[in-house]
């Protein structure tokens, strides 16, 4: 590796992303924005696709005995309460970092969603609540001290009588997204006076349900009863047991039984009662976890379509060779199929593709961003070679599409009679990025006999939204998994190949592949960062300021994603920041729905909004949309810059964010360089203890247990 002389800076202080969230392995995410437009934007076509599946849940639920009423759903993001509004005097801490590790029902096909013809829009906003409805919760707010400006989040969340709801049990406060445990708490003792106290089993029941989402947040798809028991406890809450027992009863909560594995009941030697771990958690993500696991049962018990003949598929996989023939080999056979490997991998889900459709399948392959569909469609076209026009041509139907846009309809095949997508063959790209519910959607969405193959680096970042999905259907082993053995090559896929097994290696880097910069504090690596992507990039590398992303752990702090845009945007292109803080020509990341961020630039901005040019799809923002889902984009933390590579990378690490680090981050954030690598490095020590000691937080899911009914018998 190339090592810069230092140089100095000021000193700052930063604060790494994460510390905000009130469980650990959250990263925060904006919320997408848009108005009603008469044409379903792709955000909001994707909201409905999920409307439809709660539908099918719902319905399924109610055919099970002893239904459960689903609590409301937390959602949205409030504003902060004031600083007046006072902790409760019991002595409750604010949320700490407390949550650690860790028959199939017949399939009813969804509806097909409307699709959208070319107009790219933003996200629509909520329906807007009827104004008295608002004004009276805003009363209650005046009368507890909250503010304002929470009262349409509060009456869109609570329904209809928010108000007497809200008056009745303060603490239905903690259901609005941004509010915390001791604000909730000051609101309610400002209402109720001497009858509210730290016992009140409001209280116990709003906490336990904000503590599981605050555990979604982290990851978790629900959490072990000893760890939500002692959480609850952390918050104040005397008998965190009753608690519990009462958001169960309410049907706030549900609980589950996993038995433990045969190694475990082993060693209790207790044959007679097997031992079991009981399980919390928020029926949204408990129900969807189910319905994943009942829909990849139903893929693999299913007979593959007969498309194309056993001996053309041995061709195919013949001429494809190496472990890109092993992947088409093991499609030809099974419904479900694994890939794992790096980026240069990617090369054989290509082939796969390519075979699928010169055999005649209606193939399909699905990535997490448009910067990984564009990639992909790249290697798609180098692969055609010298093939015939015919050969280049994807057969009728066949393509390539984000999941968000397949699962929304805005992009894909759309569906069949039946509801379910008009498809043979899906790969699904960057699958470690699968939360549990587009899992859920996508598993449902799939016709009996289509092939469904999941590739992806399981080295990299797990996803933004609760669940491991690809992780835990890697550890089941129900169907063939199929790792690549083509390496990333060069310097970097040297470097990148090392921290995935927990060795910082250092590697021969002649053409300055990857150089590291020392620094002192967080204003020298702002400054040295700055220099980079403008100047010493571009001269050195040959690679400009806007094909150089720069990624860092956290959006706060002196040398966060905030600081570091301001840096950048003064720099590479000033401006007064007349639309909302940003001017013709920024770069930006825009998120259209919590976890999905899209690079982008600006282009203009009028009465109807904030115009970006987003993978090349035109976007427009309004302009109440425009603080909430967009940023600027110099600068990204790692879990934005997923699915997405880029010739030059600046990896930003200040001294910190030490705390921050992890193997899966630095392997995710290294990992997006194609050609170069900076890595400004101020904290020292940590980035190798990182690497060899830090591995992914444990997330604590349902799905093992749940596919466990599904892994083949031994010695089939």
């Amino acid at each position: 590796m190339s090592t810069e002389p230092e140089t100095t800076g000021d000193a700052g202080p930063g604060t790494p992303e994460g510390a905000e969230p009130a469980v650990e392995g959250a990263e925060p995410t904006s919320e997408a924005g848009g108005e009603d437009t008469g044409k379903l934007s792709e955000a909001e076509a994707e909201l409905a696709a999920q409307r439809v599946e709660r539908e099918r849940i719902e319905r399924r639920k109610a055919e099970k005995a002893g239904p459960v009423e689903a609590g409301a759903k937390l959602s949205g993001t409030a504003a902060d309460l004031l600083a007046a509004v006072r902790a409760v005097e019991s002595g409750a801490k604010p949320a700490a970092t407390v949550f650690a590790e860790p028959e199939p029902a017949p399939r009813r096909p969804a509806p097909e969603p409307v699709r959208r013809a070319q107009p790219v829009v933003a996200e629509a906003a909520p329906v807007a609540a009827a104004p008295e409805a608002v004004e009276g919760v805003r009363l209650v707010l005046a009368e507890g001290g909250a503010p304002a400006p929470l009262a349409a989040q509060v009456t869109a969340v609570l329904g209809e009588g928010a108000d007497d709801r809200l008056r009745a049990d303060p603490w239905l406060l903690l259901r609005v997204g941004g509010v915390r445990p001791e604000q909730a708490d000051g609101f309610a003792r400002a209402l109720l006076g001497a009858e509210c106290g730290p016992d009140d089993e409001r209280r116990g029941r709003a906490l336990t349900v904000w503590l599981l989402e605050q555990a979604a947040v982290a990851g978790h798809t629900a959490l072990e009863m000893p760890t939500l028991t002692a959480a609850l406890a952390r918050q104040g809450v005397p008998d965190p047991d009753a608690a519990v027992q009462g958001s169960l009863a309410e049907g706030e909560a549900l609980a589950f039984q996993d038995a433990l594995d045969e190694e475990a009941t082993a060693q209790e030697g207790d044959e007679e009662e097997r031992p079991v771990r009981v399980l919390v958690g928020l029926e949204r993500y408990a129900l969807a976890e189910e319905s994943l696991a009942d829909g990849l049962g139903r893929l693999i018990n299913s007979v593959p379509k007969q498309d194309g003949s056993a001996q053309a598929w041995d061709e195919a996989a013949a001429a494809a060779g190496g472990s890109a023939g092993e992947l088409i080999r093991a499609v030809a056979g099974h419904t479900l199929v694994l890939h794992t490997g790096g980026a240069a991998s990617l090369a054989e889900p290509a082939a796969l593709l390519r075979a699928a459709r010169g055999l005649g399948l209606r193939a399909w392959a699905a990535a997490h961003s448009p910067l990984g569909r564009g990639r992909f469609a790249a290697l798609l076209e180098e692969g055609t070679g010298d093939a015939t026009p015919a050969e280049r041509s994807p057969a009728e139907g066949s393509g390539i599409a984000t999941v968000a846009g397949l699962l929304s309809g805005v992009e894909g095949p759309g569906r069949d009679a039946d509801g379910a997508l008009d498809l043979d063959l899906l790969v699904v790209l960057d699958a470690p990025q699968l939360d549990i519910e587009a899992g859920a959607l996508l598993a449902e969405s799939l016709p009996d006999g289509a092939r469904l193959v999941l590739a992806g680096d399981p080295g990299v970042l797990w996803s933004v939204g609760p669940g491991r999905v690809f992780a835990d259907l890697l550890a089941a082993r129900i169907c063939p998994q199929v790792a690549s053995r083509r390496p990333d090559p060069g310097p970097l896929g040297e470097l990148v190949s090392g921290i995935g097994v927990g060795e910082l290696t250092q590697v021969e880097a002649p053409g300055k592949e990857v150089v590291i910069v020392p620094v002192r504090d967080a204003g020298e690596a702002v400054h040295r960062t700055v220099q980079l992507v403008a100047d010493s990039v571009p001269r050195a590398i040959g690679v400009p300021a806007e094909d150089t992303q720069v990624i860092t752990p956290g959006h706060g702090g002196a040398a966060g994603t905030r600081a570091l845009n301001a840096a950048l945007k003064e720099r590479l292109n000033p401006g007064p920041g007349r639309f909302g803080g940003f001017d013709p020509g920024d770069r930006i990341a825009y998120s259209p729905a919590p976890g999905r961020t899209l690079p982008g630039r600006v282009v203009k901005a009028d009465a109807d909004g904030l115009h970006l040019s987003c993978a090349g799809e035109d976007v427009v923002v309004p302009k109440e949309r425009v603080e909430q889902s967009v940023r600027h984009g110099w600068a990204l933390t790692a879990h934005q810059a997923v699915g997405g590579r880029w010739p030059a990378v600046v990896v930003v690490l200040p001294g910190d964010a030490a705390g921050a680090l992890s193997r899966p981050w630095v392997y995710t954030a290294f990992g997006r360089a194609e050609r170069h690598l900076s890595v400004v490095h101020g904290v020292e020590q940590a980035l190798p203890r990182a690497v060899a000691e830090v591995p992914a937080k444990p997330r604590t899911t349902r799905l093992p247990a749940l596919l466990a009914p599904q892994v083949p018998a031994e010695g089939q």
